[in-house]
């Protein structure tokens, strides 16, 4: 699965109306969706689609045709985030109108042609679900530790001291596998 970081834009025409794709993370949907109102206002359609992992890591996904026929541009634009795994991400595209009617099959092409573009401009991140463990350790045994999370890649997040370290970590499951094979027998990720 893929996903991205920042905003993404392109333009695609067909037969004299303009697509504006914008794809971005889901996390920004309801002030780019706004904005693009603002800046758009003489724009026919806001059509989008977006999909993201839910709590249960289920994949959540919506669509809007926004005034278009039914099925010929939220669906297709829906099906080629998917078609590239993407999560986390949505792409909303805003179209002018250019006076010559494209048909049902043509508009399935031109809106799934606006997303592939925007998607091609775009720098995909693989995605990896992140976990939060903690490890207990000496105070003799954090610098060696230190060392190892960050031959792992492994972020520190807080550190407790007290009577012994507590680290609150963050990183992948395969990750903390690699981890658990090299610390000392006495000291448990949890």
């Amino acid at each position: 699965m893929n996903f991205v970081k920042e905003n993404f834009s392109s333009i695609f025409e067909e037969k004299k109306s303009k697509f504006i794709a914008y794809l971005f993370p889901i996390s920004k949907f309801d002030d780019v969706m706004k904005s693009l109102k603002e800046e758009h206002p003489k724009a026919r359609h806001h059509v989008y689609a977006y999909r993201y992992l839910n709590e249960f890591d289920q994949i959540v996904e919506n669509s809007s045709d926004d005034g278009e026929p039914k099925g010929t541009s939220g669906k297709p634009s829906l099906n080629v985030l998917s078609g590239h795994d993407l999560i986390n991400t949505a792409v909303i595209i805003v179209r002018y109108f250019g006076g010559v009617k494209l048909g049902t099959g043509g508009l399935v092409r031109a809106y799934s042609d606006a997303v592939n573009k925007v998607i091609d401009t775009a720098i995909l991140f693989k995605y990896e679900k992140i976990l939060f463990k903690t490890i207990i350790c000496e105070y003799s045994e954090l610098s060696k530790i230190e060392y190892d999370l960050q031959q792992l890649d492994i972020q520190i997040k807080n550190k407790f001291f007290s009577q012994h370290v507590l680290l609150e970590l963050e990183s992948t499951k395969e990750k903390f596998q690699k981890l658990n094979e090299i610390l000392p027998r006495h000291i448990k990720i949890k």
